[in-house]
């Protein structure tokens, strides 16, 4: 696994970070500054899918209840199907039509969810997420679309949370991360038109996606989320495993070049679990 994680030490960035981690916390390999802070950009949303399930079951909100646009709901937003554009709060075309990669979705529920429960939502995101967890270097302060900023030892902690829920019940994160409206197109962010583009409640689904920013041997029940700080995570259930890597260079043909190879070298590298 080492010489896996090391290649981060020939990607074209100033800095980076990354880490492999089991469902029961156990850390395979890490590599880079793991300490040091980074810009999460869209790895933002994650955190942010994940207070809302929190909040969804406290009781404060309902996937099926009214939100954003006519017709869309709290389920349409986290799923990015709501119809807003990418970045204003306009509607592109009606909920559950097609798949919209939205940061305004995630904007309009953050304030949906602050309105329902008279928290701001990046306090909400610290107090249901955050601080449970032990994420201590983290927050999301602004947009929960992009304005996240974490570390790897951190998240870390997230991921194994991805796999072996304690805040969540199994079966809320099971439906977050299988496949929410089935067969919708869309574009996905730097990769193109997708037919379908799958995802879940806040998590990329990858399925048979091609091309695609995880790794050819990932399986196709991995989620996860990518962002243009040039930033990712992903959790691939049928490897056991989960991973993060962060950087301080945006997203662009390096990262599309670099981290496929990287993730099939991290799987290949696996020991058994």
């Amino acid at each position: 696994m080492e010489n896996a994680l090391r290649m981060i030490e020939s990607w074209p960035v100033p800095t980076a970070a990354a880490a492999v981690v089991r469902r029961d916390g156990s850390v395979v390999g890490r590599c880079g500054p793991t300490e040091r802070r980074f810009d999460l950009a869209s790895v933002t949303k994650p955190l942010a899918a994940y207070a809302a399930l929190v909040a969804v079951e406290e009781g404060a909100v309902e996937l099926a209840e009214p939100a954003g646009p006519a017709g869309a709901t709290v389920r349409h937003l986290l799923a990015h199907a709501s119809g807003l554009a990418f970045d204003e709060n306009v509607a592109m075309a009606p909920p559950g039509d097609r798949r919209i990669y939205s940061n305004a979705g995630f904007e309009v529920l953050g304030e949906h969810i602050a309105a329902a429960t008279g928290i701001p939502f990046p306090t909400y995101v610290r107090e249901a997420v955050l601080e449970p967890l032990g994420m201590s270097a983290s927050e999301v302060s602004g947009s929960p679309a992009k304005d996240g900023a974490s570390t790897v030892e951190d998240f870390l902690r997230f991921l194994a949370e991805l796999q072996a829920p304690r805040l969540l019940d199994p079966e809320t994160l099971r439906e977050a991360t299988t496949v929410v409206y089935p067969g919708l197109k869309g574009v996905l962010p730097g990769y193109g038109h997708q037919a379908p583009n799958d995802w879940g409640l806040g998590y990329e689904i990858r399925d048979a996606k091609s091309p695609h920013w995880t790794g050819t041997s990932s399986s196709s029940r991995t989620f996860g989320h990518f962002g243009q700080s040039g930033t990712f995570v992903w959790v691939d259930p049928e490897a056991g495993a989960a991973c993060v890597a962060l950087t301080d260079r945006a997203f662009g043909p390096w990262a599309s070049e670099v981290w496929p190879l990287f993730t099939d070298a991290v799987l290949k590298a696996l020991p058994a679990s």
